[in-house]
């Protein structure tokens, strides 16, 4: 249950639904399995698997947990590739001329269409924490493209939705910089991790370290030189950790070990979606919380207009 990756997005505006009026909304976009000629298709699924049934949407405290079931056919490039080949090189060896681009690009949907419904297919569920109280959207995926296909998911579901990335006053490069180059400018809940990445202003390219002391005079030398923090690896007040990225991106997110015996010692009755939504909310409390220690920390958030519905 525990989220690795978020990003995050202001809500504008939403439809105002009521809880079942979400759930049905859900429902009618649902996952469902692909079919032989689909190459993807992306729904909504249980957050708790099979053992939530047809539960789409689990609500507390003001917390929303949904969850995409994203799934596609995995068929190589090379593989097509390889059997227009074989076809074109028949095709000229028994009528004597060479085949046509237009004839190439034929053959090639003819192929993917014979091939398709026999690649294998890969499932990819990601899931989403919905703040109600905070009008935030945190989507625990690894890419922001990722992220924009689910809220495109949800925008289709809901009718309408108004959301912008996350953004803070003083930009998260700068500030990052800063904390790594004057420990004193450092917020008194902050500590630094063993990881960063450095970009450089001109082409020297990036520089990657990991498990090294950030306070090293190794790093200072390289801010030195005019190098600015992309990425850097931090802990707010021991309850979480995680890798700052510069589009306020939250990365390699682990929970402090605190939370995590909260989690173990709640008297769930060994009920696995009561497993679950002790941990949704317990992670869900602390992010929310984290999150504008966070801003705060980077001079507040922007105010940004939203984009069209």
């Amino acid at each position: 249950m525990w989220f690795k990756h978020l990003h995050l997005y202001r809500i504008h505006s939403a439809p105002d639904l009521t809880q079942a009026e979400l759930s049905d909304a859900l429902d009618a976009h649902a996952a469902m399995p692909l079919g032989s000629a689909d190459a993807r298709r992306l729904g909504w699924t249980a957050p708790a698997g099979r053992l939530g049934g047809d539960q789409r949407l689990h609500e507390i405290q003001g917390h929303r947990l949904l969850s995409a079931l994203r799934q596609e056919r995995l068929l190589p490039a090379s593989v097509v590739k390889e059997e227009v080949d074989e076809q074109v090189a028949t095709i000229e060896a028994s009528e004597g001329r060479k085949v046509t681009r237009k004839e190439k690009t034929a053959l090639k949907e003819q192929v993917t269409e014979e091939l398709l419904p026999r690649a294998f297919v890969r499932s990819q569920k990601t899931d989403v924490w919905w703040d109600t109280r905070r009008q935030l959207i945190g989507i625990n995926a690894s890419s922001r493209t990722r992220a924009e296909d689910i809220l495109d998911l949800l925008r289709e579901s809901l009718g309408s939705l108004s959301v912008t990335p996350l953004t803070s006053q003083t930009l998260p490069m700068r500030a990052m910089t800063t904390w790594l180059g004057d420990p004193a400018s450092r917020p008194a809940d902050l500590q630094l991790g063993d990881q960063v990445e450095l970009k450089a202003k001109g082409d020297d390219g990036v520089l990657r370290a990991r498990q090294v002391d950030l306070d090293s005079d190794e790093i200072q030398q390289l801010l030195e030189s005019g190098r600015q923090a992309s990425k850097l690896a931090m802990h707010i007040e021991g309850r979480l950790s995680l890798v700052l990225h510069e589009d306020l991106a939250l990365k390699s997110l682990r929970f402090g070990d605190a939370l995590i015996e909260e989690a173990d010692h709640a008297d769930d009755g060994d009920d696995a979606l009561a497993r679950l939504e002790t941990d949704f909310i317990l992670m869900a409390n602390a992010l929310s919380d984290d999150i504008v220690r966070l801003i705060e920390w980077l001079g507040g958030e922007t105010q940004r207009e939203p984009s069209a519905p």
